[in-house]
């Protein structure tokens, strides 16, 4: 009876896990998917490299302050994983960052879904990845799912006219940015596999302490070669309410929220959310009097059914592999 009870126990603590993971990669990519219109708008007054580095310089002082009030100065060792952490962090704080709305600006208003939709490709890349070089072929399973969240994603963008869509990638230099950018988010999102035993709290600052330095020294090269200009008072004050909001919801709390859910539901699992991205992006345009149309609603209801089909599928996949280790030990009880 002991027994029996203690299984019903782990199995709803797990369960309470995965829904707590899943809850915190979701408002991860809505707050992702808000960005790309807010950061449109703040580019009409600053170039995208002061922009992201401000905006992760805030959240990078947040982040030690949290860090060393919760763990202490001992958290901020790097026990020989220095390489590591900057190769991430770079991977993240400048190369995702920084390329991600470089691209954008230079495409102009068609950028902004231009860079949403190319997030929703961060699971067919991961499992590429995986792939190639980790030799582990996905279950068939998901990748349908993965599949089928794409094209979802593809009605919301498109709305059925795929014309529309390649046109908006006919300036092959900033689409190919920000595919560079989605792939360094990736490779950080795989990262975070490497620290286990580290909370995601210590992982998320010293990738973004080394990642924002990388992120300073390019800025500061694009400075003085004269491509960019460092931002005066008056741009700083017209743009405070877009980097207050970038600071703090797809700064601060997306990235730990990301960082936590990665390390409950694994990052293949997680990845699949990114496809809210571009729903949320198309969802924060019609605040600004877009029509929703069916196939915004069709698209919608495949990425979230694929979203709740992989779970469940992981799930059972999960339960089955135990059973054949519970009845063997029920058998050695009995």
């Amino acid at each position: 009876m002991n027994l029996i009870c203690l299984r019903k126990v782990g199995r709803w603590k797990v369960s309470k896990n995965v829904l707590f993971g899943a809850i915190l990669c979701f408002i991860a990519a809505v707050s992702w998917g808000a960005m790309f219109p807010v950061a449109h708008a703040a580019f009409k007054h600053i170039d995208p490299f002061y922009f992201t580095l401000i905006r992760y310089g805030a959240v990078t002082v947040i982040l030690v302050v949290l860090l060393l009030w919760k763990e202490g100065k001992q958290a901020f060792r790097l026990e020989g994983k220095g390489l590591h952490l900057w190769f991430f962090g770079t991977m993240a704080f400048t190369v995702y960052n920084l390329l991600i709305f470089w691209g954008e600006d230079l495409l102009g208003e068609p950028g902004v879904m231009v860079a949403s939709i190319m997030e929703s490709l961060m699971p067919m890349i991961s499992i590429v990845i995986v792939w190639m070089f980790f030799h582990k072929r996905p279950h068939v399973f998901t990748f349908l799912c993965v599949i089928v969240s794409f094209v979802g994603a593809m009605f919301v963008i498109t709305k059925g006219d795929m014309n529309s869509f390649l046109r908006a990638t006919d300036d092959f230099i900033p689409t190919m940015l920000i595919f560079v950018a989605v792939v360094g988010w990736v490779i950080y999102t795989m990262g975070g596999s490497e620290f286990r035993g580290w909370s995601a709290l210590r992982y998320s600052t010293l990738t973004c302490i080394l990642g924002t330095f990388t992120s300073l020294v390019v800025v500061i090269g694009a400075t003085m070669v004269g491509y960019i200009s460092i931002p005066t008072s008056e741009v700083i004050l017209a743009t405070s309410p877009h980097l207050l909001f970038m600071i703090i919801f797809p700064g601060l709390i997306a990235l730990l929220g990301w960082n936590i859910g990665v390390s409950i539901l694994s990052p293949i699992n997680a990845l699949l959310f990114i496809n809210f991205v571009p729903v949320t992006t198309l969802l924060v345009s019609v605040f600004q009097g877009y029509q929703i149309t069916v196939f915004d609603l069709v698209g919608t209801v495949l990425i979230i059914l694929s979203l709740v089909s992989n779970n469940l599928f992981v799930r059972l996949q999960k339960k089955a592999s135990k059973q054949p280790v519970q009845t063997k030990l029920h058998q050695r009880i009995s």
